[in-house]
């Protein structure tokens, strides 16, 4: 099949495993037409590492296909896998090789030509900022270097998918934060699949979520979608002089009122939008001089929760 700027990057069409009678994942769907960030989230166990294994041709699905650039993975892993650069949860790291040679060799592992190999070598040192360790054994890097030595591995043939299993998972807070400006250099040349069960790292990171849960796809759409899932439940409110917690807790539809500072609350209601209105017309009646008013998004954490009790009612 030839490959042009309108094949989709990636099409996982129908995609289901089963591990002996269990099933890992089932009929799972999406497509990938552009760069950027995609986050694929679910807890552990949910079918994450078995999609992306999938994905980048470790593992032979029961069911279904993988597409990369229209090249079909199971009928020609070879051609598929020249565009995907994986990063499993742990690192494939050889510890008694230096950096350098470890690269070499997983270019080596790649096809790659061997007059490109010194180009793309230096060209991916300076990229992932370890430049000054090329000589030095991976044994002897810290975790977030071995980490960046791993995503290079990932891209030193300049792959057009990049899939990274929890790529910061044991990390440090510092190590982390590089990491992830990494993946974000990395993603305006070429389209990064993250994997994680890491709520922050999706809201750091994502530009599209899809999320999975006990096998299945249930939810497939931008950051903002994701959140909007769950109807916000709160409104966030200051004004000058506010009447006693008592009164507000007496206003129709009111579940609970939670004080921030002398002027600030938070009041959890049933109907946000009828709250709102509420709060504003009683303020100009009541004299509360009211000066910020806004619903409260819910957090990723709740969308989450909510939307996997939403699947075990289904």
């Amino acid at each position: 099949m030839s490959i042009n700027d309108n094949t989709p990057i990636v099409q996982v069409v129908d995609l289901s495993h089963k591990y002996n009678l269990q099933w890992a994942v089932r009929e799972i769907n999406f497509e990938v037409q552009k760069n950027g960030i995609y986050g694929l989230l679910g807890a552990n166990g949910a079918g994450k590492s078995t999609t992306m294994n999938i994905m980048c041709g470790v593992l032979n699905q029961s069911h279904g296909k993988v597409l990369i650039r229209g090249i079909d993975m199971a009928q020609n892993p070879v051609a598929a896998k020249k565009h995907i650069g994986f990063l499993p949860q742990h690192p494939p790291l050889l510890p008694e090789l230096t950096v350098e040679e470890y690269l070499i060799h997983t270019a080596n592992l790649r096809l790659m030509p061997a007059e490109s190999i010194p180009a793309a070598l230096d060209k991916v040192l300076a990229k992932c900022n370890i430049t000054h360790f090329r000589k030095r054994l991976l044994k002897n890097l810290s975790g977030g270097y071995q980490q960046r030595v791993g995503i290079a591995q990932a891209i030193i043939h300049e792959p057009d998918f990049v899939v990274l299993d929890e790529p910061t998972n044991g990390l440090d807070p510092n190590q982390i934060l590089d990491v992830r400006h990494l993946i974000r250099e990395i993603a305006k040349e070429r389209t990064v699949v993250l994997s994680t069960h890491i709520l922050q790292e999706v809201q750091a990171l994502c530009d599209h979520i899809w999320m999975i849960h006990e096998g299945r796809m249930v939810f497939s759409g931008s950051m903002e979608e994701f959140d909007s899932q769950v109807a916000p439940n709160s409104v966030m409110v200051s004004m000058i002089s506010p009447p006693s917690i008592e009164l507000l807790q007496s206003l129709p539809g009111v579940l609970d009122v939670e004080p921030i500072g002398h002027i600030k609350f938070r009041i959890r209601s049933a109907n946000v939008q009828e709250l709102t209105q509420l709060l504003v017309e009683s303020s100009v009646q009541e004299k509360w001089n009211l000066i910020e008013i806004f619903s409260e998004k819910s957090s990723l954490e709740t969308v989450f929760s909510e939307m996997t009790k939403r699947k075990r009612k289904a």
